[in-house]
């Protein structure tokens, strides 16, 4: 779903102050000071632009949240025939409550920049004075935060099922956003980068099945080399810090270290998406 020009020109005037007006000088005497585009500055814009892609969110995406907090449900209902409890049903519920974050922020967020693209939308916002990493940083931001809601459903609906412990479940305050800015700036790469909107909508689903597939098996019955191409999946930290939360002494100094590893990839990620940005914006 692209951005039409309306909204990509109230994100212009919003995130521009009054102080920023750039005026050009005249050619000649008598002749009226003609105003340039204002110039934006870079948390105005982002502001701008989270609050509009949050608003868009609202409409277009709580049928989606819906089916991707129902598919971990679902996963956590097959998963406890065969899981008992212990270290896999830690891991089967952490994974199945980051996969929400993973179908919105990474799996969504890819296609919704491959269809900006394609459409037109992204020249369009090329064409005004919004910092680009503002763009990429508001709806990366706006996608990572819709996937709140159902997160926390799916946590609280697996420690029933698992009869898990509860009272480290606020740790999903810290996951959520850590783990959101990394699949999420995952995400804006891969459907920036992507030369047609099909493969970035493919690239979101592949991405989406192996935080699926890697993320809800547990870690210890995965073959070597899989347990590898764990390691590298930025949401893997994430579903490690929330397992980590269950265990009846938690291992604090290892969570912390998780969540340091999901805002480093974040923090890559995006820089790495801002980048795809401009490189796609001047094609």
């Amino acid at each position: 779903m692209s951005v039409v020009p309306a909204e990509a020109e109230a994100v212009a005037r919003a995130a521009a102050g009054p102080e920023d007006a750039v005026r050009a000088r005249p050619e000649g005497e008598g002749m009226p000071v003609a105003p340039l585009a204002p110039r934006a500055r870079l948390l105005p814009a982002l502001v701008a632009v989270y609050r509009a892609q949050l608003s868009r969110a609202r409409v277009a995406r709580i049928p989606l949240l819906f089916v991707a907090t129902f598919q971990s449900v679902g996963i956590m209902v097959l998963m406890r025939g065969v899981v008992d409890g212990g270290d896999a049903a830690r891991a089967v519920v952490a994974g199945s409550s980051v996969l929400v974050v993973a179908f919105v922020a990474l799996n969504l967020l890819a296609q919704y920049f491959g269809q900006l693209r394609a459409s037109g939308g992204l020249d369009h916002y090329a064409t005004l004075p919004v910092p680009p990493a503002a763009v990429v940083l508001g709806a990366a931001a706006a996608y990572a935060s819709f996937t709140a809601p159902g997160t926390v459903v799916t946590a609280v609906t697996g420690c029933l099922l698992f009869q898990l412990p509860m009272g480290n479940l606020w740790v999903l305050v810290a996951v959520i956003p850590l783990a959101g800015a990394a699949l999420a700036g995952l995400g804006a790469a891969l459907g920036l980068l992507a030369p047609r909107p099909e493969l970035a909508t493919l690239c979101g689903q592949l991405g989406m099945s192996a935080a699926l597939l890697l993320g809800v098996l547990p870690a210890g019955r995965l073959p070597a080399p899989i347990s590898y191409a764990r390691d590298l999946l930025p949401s893997t930290y994430g579903v490690e810090a929330l397992a980590r939360g269950f265990d009846a002494r938690t291992d604090w100094l290892a969570v912390v270290a998780d969540l340091g590893v999901c805002a480093a990839v974040g923090v890559l990620s995006l820089a790495v998406a801002t980048w795809a940005y401009r490189r796609a914006a001047v094609r």
